[in-house]
């Protein structure tokens, strides 16, 4: 991999009602922020999309390659968070937990913001060891503000809809050896 650029789905129907977790589509506003990703990123010469499998990360990465010969694969490892006993409940609710717990701890039933980021970092790395030289990855916010971030810290939807960042495979590099460097200490 020469470069990837990552991108952070549209607006979900559940993101739209104020709820973590679901597997919901795009928002009327959420397939026009994908159209959009897709005219900032129509120069760019894709050999590869990869996604989420959340319908919204397929849904935006579809709307996004439309009329592009690009293939799309599935890559679990860059799904949201696994909001356990919060899933279907108010964001705020998770939001106000996730402030005041450890990094290291998991909701009930869910998965724990180290754990999150590690297999995040482990499907990055992954990317660096493909042979296609251009690589897009569809998939959520954390996964951007993993590598964008000196620290992460307990926000939930930190970047826009439809963002995206470019990084070079030396810069992923260094940015992930940051992230596990945290995680391997991890602290808010």
């Amino acid at each position: 991999m020469d470069d990837v650029v990552l991108c952070r789905h549209g607006e979900s129907v559940t993101a739209a009602a104020g709820v973590v977790g679901g597997d919901a589509p795009l928002t009327a506003t959420g397939r026009e922020q994908a159209r959009a990703l897709g005219r900032e990123l129509s120069s760019f010469p894709f050999d590869v999309c990869i996604a989420s499998g959340a319908i919204r990360a397929r849904e935006t990465a579809s709307l996004a390659l439309a009329g592009r010969d690009v293939p799309c694969e599935i890559d679990e490892a860059f799904g949201d968070i696994d909001f356990g006993a919060f899933a279907g409940g108010a964001l705020d609710r998770y939001r106000e937990w996730i402030a005041s717990h450890a990094p290291t701890d998991a909701p009930p039933g869910g998965e724990s913001r180290v754990a999150t980021l590690r297999r995040f970092g482990r499907a990055c790395r992954s990317l660096l060891a493909r042979s296609e030289r251009h690589v897009l990855v569809v998939a959520h916010g954390l996964t951007l503000t993993a590598l964008t971030e000196e620290r992460p810290r307990p926000v939930v939807a930190g970047v826009p809809y439809g963002s995206w960042l470019k990084l070079g495979a030396e810069d992923l590099e260094a940015r992930l050896a940051r992230l596990e460097r945290w995680c391997d200490a991890p602290a808010w």
